[in-house]
């Protein structure tokens, strides 16, 4: 199988060259993804409404590249502010929590863009 590139569409993915996700074989690997919704080019206050917003761009990205969340096996979460974990943890629980990949919280002084509160990126291996 060849690599594959997919793309969420963002001018961004092409400006600073980069792609949302990479299929290589039985791997996809999720590019940082931050809580914009897509349809509107919003971006949400809270953290709880970008972390769900990042979950449904990776879990797009997953299924667009023949992976699903399950396959799921590494995360990293990036948080501009500590007090945000425990509600960004309640998405994790939702979205993951039957999946339970290996996991890191990162707290950083800042991403990208002062509105962003959180990025996340993950590794998904296909299940055979």
């Amino acid at each position: 199988m060849s690599r594959r590139l997919i793309s969420t569409g963002s001018p961004f993915e092409k400006t600073a060259g980069y792609s949302r996700a990479v299929i290589d074989g039985d791997f996809a690997f999720v590019a940082g993804t931050t809580g914009y919704d897509y349809t509107t080019m919003t971006m949400p206050a809270d953290v709880t409404s970008q972390s769900r917003n990042c979950f449904k761009t990776i879990e797009a990205a997953l299924k667009e590249g023949g992976f699903a969340m399950a396959d799921i096996v590494r995360a990293t979460y990036y948080i501009t502010d500590a007090k945000d974990a425990d509600a960004h943890f309640a998405v994790c629980g939702e979205v993951l929590g039957d999946i339970r990949p290996a996991a890191t919280l990162l707290v950083v002084s800042g991403l990208y863009k002062p509105e962003m509160k959180i990025e996340i990126e993950v590794t998904a291996k296909r299940r055979t």
